[in-house]
């Protein structure tokens, strides 16, 4: 089997990574590559290079690129290749990226990773929707992942990848505002009281939230961007989420 992995960041480094110490054949492009490579995944020349001869091809970008790099892609896909599209996305934007490759015949998969991806890495939990997603789910059997089949429609599994979205991500939005004024007051001991009070007593998981938007502030934007669209696709009035994206782009120019 060779799977090619398009964007290896954090989560597509980990994914490459992993598949190389299984034994599967693994090639990867990122144009910015910043973390270490097993010395069994091959570094390809750009996004057709390493996808022309793979089985298996994982986009895990951000959302803003898909479907560059599908059309990108076009030219060397198949009938006999599996298009997984694992970008934080939302629905119409899976289902436009599915169009862009349908003319190919490529199985084409909305593949959502429904938990971080550290310290799991390629054993995260997947959830999978769209045409290809059976034959993905068959292909992979032998390598034991934690993959579950949803249906034959683009946009079902990131629409439930969305939705817990809203939830993950407005909570932590909630803890950094409070983290963040629990020390301007010299309150953080108390601030951290409360909050544990309400998440079971996980001290810890606190500043997995706070350190966790920090790092990935720039990502989980365009995943709240997301969730925006796809409720006011449904005239939803995205109070909250619309709110945790700008929590997140505050965050990102503080890091910045």
């Amino acid at each position: 089997m060779h799977i090619a992995i398009l964007g290896l960041g954090e989560a597509g480094s980990q994914f490459a990574n992993d598949l190389a110490v299984m034994g599967v054949t693994v090639s990867g492009w990122d144009p910015n590559p910043s973390r270490a490579l097993h010395e069994k995944v091959r570094f390809a020349k750009n996004n057709i290079d390493a996808s022309k001869d793979a089985d298996i091809i994982f986009s895990v970008n951000l959302s803003s690129a898909s479907e560059t790099i599908a059309k990108e892609v076009l030219p060397v896909m198949n009938a006999d290749k599996i298009y997984a599209e694992m970008n934080t996305s939302s629905p119409q934007k899976k289902i436009a990226v599915y169009d862009i490759l349908k003319s190919s015949g490529v199985q084409f998969v909305d593949l959502a990773i429904m938990a971080p991806v550290p310290p799991k890495g390629i054993k995260t939990p997947f959830l999978a929707s769209g045409p290809g997603a059976i034959k993905m789910e068959k292909s992979l059997e032998k390598l034991a992942l934690d993959f579950s089949f949803l249906s034959d429609n683009v946009g079902d599994a990131s629409i439930r990848k969305l939705l817990r979205s809203i939830i993950y991500k407005g909570i932590a939005a909630v803890i950094c505002e409070a983290m963040e004024a629990g020390k301007v007051f010299g309150l953080e001991n108390y601030i951290r009281e409360q909050i544990s009070s309400v998440i079971g007593g996980n001290d810890a998981l606190i500043d997995r939230f706070v350190e966790g938007s920090y790092t990935h502030a720039k990502r989980r934007i365009e995943e709240m961007e997301a969730v925006v669209q796809m409720l006011e696709v449904k005239e939803i009035q995205p109070m909250m989420s619309a709110a945790a994206r700008d929590n997140l782009e505050k965050l990102l120019l503080a890091v910045k």
